[in-house]
């Protein structure tokens, strides 16, 4: 399941990528439009900007902006970024793998199919990107 937290920041990259040609967009604007709590929207945000995904401009004409093209920031990026893994257990996991305990792995099948399942996820969610949201 998704994170509130993803949930929101999908939601505002959506939003900035819709007003892109606009140039940067203003937080409280983002808050206001997608209903997003501003303090939490602070927080995802510059945790984007912290992984080069967005920039920030102060003062007039100020606001959040990409860094890199829409079309160029996979989802996957985003989850992982601001949830960790994608993958449904710890011990199928590609980037934060974990050995579960009191597991047999090489006789599990459980594992198996998290890694079928996580296999078919990160098929879509590796192609799809901040674009093809809008």
């Amino acid at each position: 399941m998704l994170s509130k937290k993803t949930q929101y920041a999908f939601k505002a990259l959506m939003y900035m990528a819709q007003h892109e040609p606009d140039g940067p967009v203003l937080i409280a604007e983002i808050s206001r439009k997608k209903k997003i709590p501003l303090k939490f929207l602070e927080n995802i945000l510059l945790e984007l900007k912290r992984e080069g995904i967005l920039d920030s401009k102060k003062g007039k004409g100020g606001g959040y902006f990409f860094r890199e093209k829409p079309n160029k920031i996979i989802l996957a990026r985003i989850m992982r970024v601001l949830d960790g893994p994608i993958a449904l257990l710890p011990c199928v996991s590609l980037n934060f793998y974990e050995r579960c305990k009191n597991c047999d792995e090489k006789n599990c099948g459980l594992r198996e199919t998290m890694i079928t399942v996580r296999d078919a996820t990160l098929k879509i969610l590796e192609k799809k990107t901040v674009e093809d949201l809008v």
